[in-house]
């Protein structure tokens, strides 16, 4: 009598539900080339004199310059102010980048041209697109070609099969 009990429970549970088993199957391609891009910082001007034991007759340094200018430096007049005593002097000068308002543009495979460079620039070549291709076929296989430089591409195929209890 104890084991027809125990056997009562199995025949109460209720039978699978074909509507709690999902499938899904998913198939993409992934096709992307590399934009251009120049990143530049420009130097700027300086000038600078120092010395001990020095007469200054001409004051040199750096004049005019515009937003689409440079400055242009003129040297100055110096001579030692007690002959034959210790002298120091150094004058330095530097001449910054002449600003650009506007850049190139991209010519017909994406790319800068001629860019403005400045003294201190990081040049990002484009991709070019080549042969660069992707498709999926009836049966879902995904088919890459490679394409030029600074290109990929990527197929997947995605299965996923989820039974809930």
């Amino acid at each position: 009598m104890r084991k027809a009990i125990l056997l009562l429970p199995l025949f109460a549970m209720a039978p699978v539900n074909a509507a709690e088993i999902t499938s899904r199957i998913t198939d993409s391609v992934q096709l992307s080339v590399d934009g251009a891009a120049v990143t530049s910082q420009r130097v700027g001007s300086t000038y600078s004199v120092s010395g001990t034991n020095v007469t200054v007759t001409t004051l040199g340094g750096l004049s005019g310059g515009s937003a689409t200018t440079a400055p242009t430096i003129s040297a100055g007049s110096y001579s030692q102010y007690t002959d034959g005593a210790a002298f120091t002097f150094s004058e330095s000068a530097t001449i910054g980048d002449t600003p650009v308002t506007s850049q190139t543009s991209l010519d017909s495979n994406g790319r800068f041209a001629t860019p403005n460079l400045y003294s201190d620039t990081t040049t990002y070549t484009g991709g070019y697109t080549g042969s660069l291709a992707g498709t999926i076929s009836t049966s879902g296989a995904p088919t890459v070609t490679a394409g030029g430089a600074g290109t990929s591409a990527t197929g997947q195929r995605t299965i996923e099969l989820s039974v809930f209890q």
